[in-house]
């Protein structure tokens, strides 16, 4: 699917697609193509030859594949944030900066991209040129993970009152919830430092544009902001990871101390039981009319006197 802008007034509109394409595409000033076809990228790539990078190209890590120059053409490969089977995970949108048109290439749909074009068709965005459209994308992808930290860090509260406050509960279900919010938190945080090398990068090479290095400059304050919040939220799980296994560890080992003093109380009157058992020949009980009630008696009082002494102890 192929997506294209123009700007009015300073203010980014979506074309309707009721024309032809090409000439559509021609007037655009940012074409976003989502998950398109062989035909799709072809029409693109007449318009704009060896702009598109190639799918292999898309997912490389290291830096210099992912921002670099090209003449012009500033390229940016970027991660960003959203949800599938309510996991967050991460997909790379590809952006081409030409000094007339920002080309973006991407395999998922993204709420960032779907809340900018919702606010583009009431005219709530302002861009001057292609730079500030790609400046405006990004500030939307820092205010939407500064918003899922916030979520992130409201259900972190839910479990740590949970946790902290009914200690003496299973708290396998709590683990699982930490683990996946250390997923989540992970993931932001990738995007996170992801987004400031694209921005540093941007602001390296964009220097004859004063208005969009301001508004880069704020998006680092913003997301420096943001990474220390979620070295916070890393911090807070690991703390919490920690007390729950702490206290599965009491837990495990109150089991242990029942066991343990259980055997210490059952073991003297199994040994009076297993010297009475004994088959021998002459042994006097056996012919004393009260030796049964004594043999009782005997197991009785040595298992009574060590769970006393446990007591006095305190140990129990």
């Amino acid at each position: 699917m192929i997506r294209s802008y123009t700007l009015q007034n300073e203010r980014l509109i979506e074309q309707a697609s009721k024309t032809d394409a090409e000439v559509d595409l021609k007037q655009a000033s940012w074409i976003d193509l989502h998950d398109s076809s062989d035909e799709e990228r072809s029409l693109v790539d007449q318009l704009h030859p060896n702009s598109l990078p190639e799918a292999d190209e898309v997912e490389e890590i290291e830096a210099s594949a992912r921002y670099f120059l090209e003449g012009q053409d500033l390229h940016v490969h970027s991660l960003f944030l959203y949800q599938s089977e309510g996991r967050h995970k991460t997909a790379t949108v590809a952006f081409t900066l030409k000094p007339d048109v920002l080309l973006s290439v991407r395999d998922v749909d993204l709420a960032d991209f779907r809340l900018l074009r919702l606010r583009s068709r009431r005219g709530w965005v302002e861009a001057a040129s292609p730079l500030h459209i790609m400046t405006a994308i990004f500030q939307l992808k820092v205010d939407n993970l500064a918003d899922q930290l916030e979520d992130l860090l409201g259900q972190l509260d839910d479990v740590s009152s949970h946790i902290l406050e009914n200690r003496d509960e299973e708290l396998g279900s709590q683990m699982d919830k930490l683990a996946k919010l250390e997923d989540s938190n992970g993931k932001i945080r990738l995007c996170l430092m992801d987004t400031q090398r694209s921005v540093s990068f941007l602001l390296r090479n964009i220097r004859q544009n004063e208005e969009a290095q301001g508004e880069c400059r704020q998006i680092l304050r913003d997301l420096d902001t943001l990474m220390a919040h979620a070295a916070f939220i890393f911090e807070k799980i690991d703390f919490l990871m920690n007390t729950s296994q702490g206290f599965i560890n009491i837990q495990q080992a109150k089991i242990i101390k029942i066991f343990s003093i259980a055997a210490v109380v059952f073991l003297p009157p199994t040994m009076i039981a297993s010297i009475y058992g004994m088959n021998f020949e002459f042994m006097p009980e056996l012919a004393w009319t009260y030796g049964y009630p004594f043999a009782l008696g005997m197991m009785f009082l040595s298992g009574i006197t060590p769970y006393m002494f446990f007591r006095y102890k305190g140990w129990l």
